[in-house]
């Protein structure tokens, strides 16, 4: 199937990003894609058995060395899979712009991990807690002059 040019990305087919839903799950679906090295790449086709085996994660395509994955980060991350594979046998590609985007998808993922952890704040109220603040605060404001001779006209 011949991809229109606005879909080919250097050379190969690129696909849009999926849109998050809505719910709990909303943002954790992750769509990645695993790249093997070459010392692998006899053995795609049992890593993707391997992954498929793990359960909730799964391999929803493959291109030469690489494998398109989906898993939730409520229960994977990419650095977590990455570490299966790799003690089983299965080695992913070291070059240096996957260094680089491993480095970007694990940081990522990391602070999605520790945002979600954080107890939810109470966005709407906190505007009170700096008018309570400010009206137990010495600020300056203060006016001496009594009330009577304030409303005066």
């Amino acid at each position: 199937m011949a991809a229109h040019a606005s879909q080919r990305r250097f050379g190969r087919e690129h696909r849009a990003p999926r849109k998050p839903g809505y719910g709990p799950q909303a943002g954790l679906m992750k769509h990645r894609e695993l790249r093997f090295s070459l010392r692998s790449y006899e053995r795609i086709d049992e890593a993707s058995r391997f992954l498929t085996a793990q359960g909730n994660i799964t391999v929803t395509g493959r291109r030469g060395r690489a494998l398109a994955i989906e898993y939730s980060l409520a229960e994977h991350s990419f650095r977590s899979i990455e570490r299966m594979l790799d003690q089983h046998g299965f080695h992913t590609d070291t070059g240096l712009v996957m260094r680089i985007v491993r480095a970007l998808l694990y940081f990522c993922e990391d602070t999605q991990l520790r945002n979600l952890r954080q107890p939810e704040r109470l966005i709407k109220k906190s505007n009170e807690i700096y008018v309570k603040a400010w009206q137990h605060h010495p600020h300056g404001d203060h006016d001496d002059t009594p009330t009577e001779l304030r409303d005066y006209r």
